[in-house]
């Protein structure tokens, strides 16, 4: 499979290995690089970030920015309904031995009566 220019007699092909045809192995391809530059129109595709404009790149710069802002939002919102939850539980336990303290101090009255020696 060979590609050619419009104007230019460069070429760049895709050569099947002799090797693989030899052993019945799928074959391989070598790339042969073009001997000129490349015909226009054609652009070749480089790195993702070395296509960007300076406003596509504040674009992506402010999208990402929004994103992480709107992750922090949903972080604190669900840190606050762990700490709310929390706090209920921490409430809940204080009233439970609050009930739990006063029994234990009527029980305590109750023995230093029965175990007092009466002075009347």
């Amino acid at each position: 499979m060979a590609v050619t220019g419009d104007d230019t007699d460069e070429e760049t092909e895709l050569a099947p290995s002799h090797m693989a045809a030899a052993t019945g192995d799928m074959p391989t391809y070598q790339i042969r690089a073009p001997t000129a530059a490349l015909p226009q129109g054609v652009v070749m595709a480089a790195s993702p970030g070395s296509l960007h404009s300076p406003q596509q790149l504040a674009e992506e710069a402010t999208r990402k920015r929004e994103l992480r802002l709107m992750k922090n939002r949903e972080a604190a919102k669900e840190c606050r309904r762990r700490k709310k939850e929390y706090v209920k539980c921490l409430e809940s336990r204080v009233a439970v031995l609050e009930v739990q303290n006063k029994k234990l101090i009527e029980e305590l009255e109750t023995l230093k009566d029965i175990c007092s020696p009466k002075t009347d």
